[in-house]
């Protein structure tokens, strides 16, 4: 490398030296920290003469009955949300990518939950989740004369977090889906008419294979948020209730860690989902062969 071109490699080293700075600061260091705490038994009595004690933590994570019965109630949770993620996006941008009027209107309606912040969705739908006053039974009573207990009842909140996780979650994949499908080129679809094929053989042969490198990376990024989507089960359930039977794994860490104040008990708990998180989505995308080049 000459002089001119080491100096600007030089250069440009140092203008990224405070990005790696802020990550290392936002993101290695916690991480590290939290590996770390994992592995001690920092709590309430110990919290600044903690020490390490092994893999005590992890070994009361998996021999703790909440943990097998929050990780099943989460993976229903993750499947149940991302399957309607991406059936309901997946449909809305078959609809919208074709010629039909108004099409600007309906995408930009379609797109609001998405854009409101999920706090204040989350809030709301807890409002309409009311059995007093909420509009969900007020509209149930009229239509059926039926009023249920959602957030009352373990299934109940269950089912009402799941309702407000997936208003919150199809608009993502909507605009995925939409951009991929605006990239297919429009002469293999002519040329399958010709053939005389299917809405339905277009669809599975031309539009899906397609829609594949797009789709796994965004069902992959779904699955890793859902899983750890603590705002919509916290808010709408009130902190985990009735009884804390309403919980995911993420949100019962946060009650282990700042009710409970089990910081080593969390941290382990933490450390087990970034592992079922990070297999997942590795195994996921090479089964998938996402990566790989279509013709």
């Amino acid at each position: 490398m000459s002089g001119p071109e080491q100096q600007k490699s030089r250069l440009a080293y140092l203008f990224t030296m405070p990005a790696f700075f802020l990550m290392g600061l936002m993101i290695v260091y916690p991480f590290v920290y939290n590996v770390v705490i994992s592995f001690s038994n920092m709590n309430l009595s110990h919290f600044r003469d903690w020490h390490l004690v092994g893999g005590r933590n992890y070994l009361q994570v998996f021999t703790d009955a909440y943990f097998w019965y929050y990780l099943r109630k989460t993976i229903l949770w993750t499947a149940i949300n991302v399957f309607f993620h991406v059936s309901i996006g997946v449909s809305l941008a078959l609809i919208l990518n074709k010629d039909i009027k108004g099409k600007t209107i309906f995408r930009t309606l379609l797109i609001l939950p998405w854009a409101v912040p999920q706090y204040i969705t989350a809030l709301t739908w807890r409002g309409m989740f009311n059995a007093e006053y909420g509009s969900v039974n007020l509209l149930l009573g009229k239509l059926f004369g039926v009023s249920v207990p959602w957030l009352t009842s373990e299934w109940g909140a269950f089912t009402a977090c799941l309702i407000t996780n997936i208003w919150l979650g199809f608009p993502f994949m909507m605009i995925i889906a939409l951009g991929g499908l605006q990239s297919i080129p429009a002469e293999l679809y002519e040329a399958a008419e010709i053939d005389g094929s299917s809405w339905y053989h277009k669809l599975r042969h031309i539009t899906l294979p397609l829609l594949k490198p797009v789709m796994v990376p965004a069902i992959t990024l779904g699955v890793i948020w859902t899983f750890n989507n603590f705002n919509v089960v916290w808010l709408v359930s009130n902190g985990g209730e009735p009884s804390d039977r309403t919980h995911i794994l993420v949100s019962w860490i946060y009650k282990s860690a700042f009710t409970y104040f089990r910081i080593g008990h969390a941290a382990a708990f933490s450390m087990i989902i970034f592992a079922l998180l990070l297999l997942f989505s590795w195994n996921f995308i090479r089964r998938t062969k996402a990566s790989e080049t279509v013709y």
